[in-house]
């Protein structure tokens, strides 16, 4: 098996940027560590791959684009970061990144920045999709030219994508739906709000959380109907508000998607903070307030750092030493946050030699 330039970074505790920039004699690399690196290469045998110099050497011919939908959102502000950071990693080995930010949901306009990068000759795409037919279509048509397409945070599995990096969203709504049942074991009423009706993510946080509740038997909470609120905290502060008027006898909402600020303010305004349990997703900083005052009982986190980060490493390493994901579902881990454990990591740095 051929020797990998990641095998070596493994080995000379640097990261794969280094290695290129030390092996390719490009950018600023600590001579020590240099001579590290291409004794580490020689001992190995390590024969580097002449397509993939070529592509490097003509960088306006490696450009890798990202689509991110929803970017208004914390968390996709924070995958938005993973990327960036990856992306930095990667241009001193001339990749270049072209990132589209998109508010909302609106597969025109993703069709329309796909066309863009298409037209500026990416060579791979990272999305956060929709589960719009149009994209699974455009998905399989970019498949056919030979641009690799990964998907993150929210999945299109019956597209021909290389991977899917993200959590496990049904089974954050197992998740989800087992906290709720500790959180209101004597039993009551249960709103569920949803974000968009086109989010793969939202639906399957949704079934996942219906689906473990019959499966469990859990006659003590009755669930009402769900409603969305386009992850837009004024939709669901307005819901939320309504809700609690037919109700208001209401123990607990479940947030599957963005707009629990918006939820925990209607809550607050009625003095009902901590007597209706509020269970939500990601570890961010508006979240991380909300628990610390007690307004989210759980917040549910899914590593959107991680979401960010590893696509564009996947893509480069596709396309440039023919490595295919170990899987085709590279799941992030399903993470409980309490006010005692909802501190934000420390800040991210790509990692040099």
């Amino acid at each position: 098996m051929a020797v990998t330039s990641q095998q070596i970074a493994e080995l000379a505790g640097v990261s794969r940027g280094t290695v290129d920039r030390a092996l390719h004699n490009r950018g600023r690399v600590n001579p020590e560590v240099a001579a590290r690196i291409h004794k580490i290469a020689a001992e190995l045998g390590y024969k580097p791959n002449i397509i993939g110099q070529a592509l490097v050497r003509t960088k306006r011919d490696f450009m890798l684009g990202v689509i991110l939908q929803s970017a208004e959102t914390p968390t996709m502000q924070i995958i938005a970061a993973g990327v960036r950071q990856t992306a930095a990693a990667l241009r001193g080995s001339g990749v270049e990144l072209d990132l589209r930010e998109i508010s909302g949901l609106d597969v025109g306009k993703v069709l329309e920045e796909i066309d863009g990068l298409v037209g500026r000759g990416m060579r791979g795409l990272a999305i956060a999709p929709s589960n719009a037919p149009e994209l699974t279509e455009r998905i399989n048509e970019l498949a056919e030219k030979g641009i690799p397409v990964v998907t993150l945070n929210s999945d299109l599995p019956a597209s021909r994508r290389l991977c899917f990096i993200g959590m496990d969203n049904y089974r954050a709504g197992q998740t989800a739906a087992y906290l709720m049942r500790q959180l209101l074991s004597d039993g009551g009423r249960v709103f569920p709000l949803a974000g968009h009706l086109n989010n793969t993510a939202h639906n399957s946080r949704l079934n996942g959380f219906f689906d473990a509740l019959r499966a469990a038997g859990a006659s003590e909470l009755e669930i009402l109907p769900f409603q969305p609120c386009f992850d837009r905290d004024d939709y669901a502060y307005e819901i939320t508000q309504h809700v609690l008027r037919e109700s208001p006898d209401l123990s607990g909402i479940y947030v599957a998607s963005n707009g629990q600020q918006g939820v925990c303010t209607a809550i607050a305004e009625l003095g009902l903070t901590g007597k209706v349990r509020v269970i939500a997703y990601d570890l961010n900083a508006p979240n991380m307030k909300l628990l610390q005052e007690g307004s989210l009982s759980f917040a549910i986190d899914q590593e959107p750092f991680e979401q960010g980060r590893r696509p564009l490493q996947i893509l480069y390493d596709y396309l440039l030493y023919d490595k295919k994901p170990e899987k085709q579902l590279l799941y992030t881990d399903i993470l409980i946050r309490t006010k005692y454990n909802s501190d934000l990591p420390p800040a991210f740095s790509a990692q040099e030699g």
